[in-house]
């Protein structure tokens, strides 16, 4: 770190990290991932300096992964489209930093040589599991997400999320540090194991679907028009008629602030919202509580009154929330995202809500669902999970398909079925296995009347977590530095 390198010894790892992220959606080239990651372990592995090349490639990863970050500050270019280089490169090195710095560390843990790859390999999927937590959290173009287009995914129901990853630094690191005919063996061992065990998952039959019909609508309302207040009257009279379509329907799901009204104002329609479902209604809505605003999501009973409410509570950085909002505010600086007040207010925690005669679920409003974590550790099971969300803020490239991804790898770590609703799409109905059964595409307005998909058994990760893969990822830490010390 104490000098800068030269160009030449940075621009082949910038390459290997773009390579590596050609493995998640919307490209999913999944075996792009392990082969670009075991050139750069041996690469760093050879006693070469570890940082720079490190941070060039986690750089090339987040910044091709997540490019989609530039889309929310074009909504009003006039206003923020100064912001969006600014914020690609930032988020792109803050990520490249949880690669860099761990892998460094890491290095002087183990010699050069095979050992110090399989110490970069295991402080890369802990990097993974920290970025889940530290600063708020922050899981996205995690290494294993390559796979979830895969049966390999289906491992996830066992080892979540983080032990995709650590099946991929395994891959890696087999083939950067055996010869390449061993290396590649053993790796295709490990490869058709995993595979051959998630096929296996996928081909045992699920239950019956449940007799529940769910109808979920997506207005496709652009967000540059969305709270234009011309245009909120042609997406709320969407909303009105996609609910009244005719077909049986036990349950409308309206996805996240589907309208442009406060709870608190919405007395006079409610009963036209409720005659329009025809059944029970589940809104994303804002809500005013005192001074304080919430995201939230709102059952409306077939009488028009309203029933369980769920606020959001892992908000969007920046986004939904400011640090010191109230201050900053004085002089301009306001969450973009939030539509009233300052910034949204955190709810209080994962909930299990109902809605009469429909199976107790659990509900997930849009950058909640990345989080595994939030599956766990509730009082009682639900029968499924609801992910309300508005991917209008990600463009039409790769942003709402990784967060379609990453909602299946939800349905796959807990066994439950997930159902979305988003407002321009990815809208989709998604069984325990992670499969999509319908869904309505990107700018596509409509509606998906669909049976809910039964629940699995509770899986081993919703019993265990994450706690296995990362004491074998800290015992391979460990490993590299006993032999080091023993040298």
């Amino acid at each position: 770190m104490s000098r800068r390198p030269p160009l030449r010894q940075i621009g082949i790892p910038l390459a290997l990290g773009l390579i590596a992220a050609l493995g998640l959606a919307p490209f999913g080239l999944w075996p792009a991932t392990p082969l670009a990651l075991a050139v750069l372990l041996r690469q760093v592995a050879s006693g070469r300096p570890v940082f720079w090349p490190m941070l060039a490639a986690g750089f090339g990863w987040f910044a091709l992964s997540m490019s989609w970050i530039v889309e929310p500050f074009l909504v009003e270019p006039e206003i923020y489209g100064w912001m969006a280089p600014f914020a690609l490169v930032l988020l792109a090195l803050g990520g490249a930093l949880f690669w860099a710095m761990p892998a460094s560390l890491a290095a002087r843990l183990a010699p050069a040589g095979g050992r110090r790859a399989l110490a970069i390999g295991a402080a890369l999927v802990l990097s993974d599991w920290l970025r889940g937590w530290i600063f708020t959290g922050l899981p996205w173009a995690l290494i294993g997400h390559a796979w979830i287009d895969t049966p390999l995914a289906q491992i996830s129901a066992w080892t979540g999320a983080i032990g995709l990853s650590l099946v991929t630094m395994t891959l890696a690191t087999l083939l950067a540090v055996f010869r390449p005919l061993p290396g590649i063996v053993a790796a295709l061992a490990v490869l058709g194991g995993l595979w051959a065990g998630g096929a296996a998952r996928l081909a045992r039959p699920l239950p019956p679907d449940a007799d529940t019909i769910l109808r979920i609508v997506q207005p496709n309302a652009q967000q540059d028009l969305k709270w234009d207040p011309e245009w909120a009257v042609v997406f709320y009279q969407r909303l009105l008629d996609l609910s009244a379509a005719p077909g049986r329907r036990d349950l409308v799901i309206w996805p996240e602030t589907a309208v442009n009204f406060l709870l608190n104002d919405a007395d006079p329609v409610l009963p036209a919202m409720s005659q329009a479902a025809g059944a029970p209604l589940v809104m994303g809505i804002q809500r005013r509580d005192g001074s304080r605003f919430f995201n939230s999501l709102a059952t409306l009973n077939t009488d028009a009154t309203v029933g369980a409410v769920y606020d959001k509570f892992h908000l969007v950085p920046f986004g939904e929330y400011i640090p010191w909002g109230d201050a900053l505010a004085r002089i301009g600086i306001t969450a973009f995202a939030a539509q009233q007040g300052n910034g949204y207010s955190a709810g209080a925690g994962p909930a299990i809500m109902s809605a009469p005669g429909i199976p107790d679920f659990q509900p997930l409003i849009c950058y909640e669902a990345i989080f595994p974590q939030h599956l766990r550790g509730l009082d009682g099971r639900p029968s499924w999970l609801l992910q309300a969300t508005n991917d209008a803020w990600f463009g039409q490239f790769s942003g709402p398909y990784q967060h379609l991804a990453q909602a299946r790898l939800r349905a796959i770590e807990s066994g439950l079925p997930l159902i979305r609703a988003a407002n321009t799409g990815v809208s989709a109905v998604i069984d325990p296995h992670g499969d999509v059964r319908q869904s309505l595409g990107l700018g596509v307005e409509g509606k998906i009347d669909a049976a809910l998909p039964a629940a699995l058994p509770e899986t081993v990760w919703m019993k265990w977590g994450d706690t296995p893969v990362v004491l074998l990822a800290l015992l391979a830490l460990a490993a590299a530095l006993l032999v080091r010390k023993r040298s």
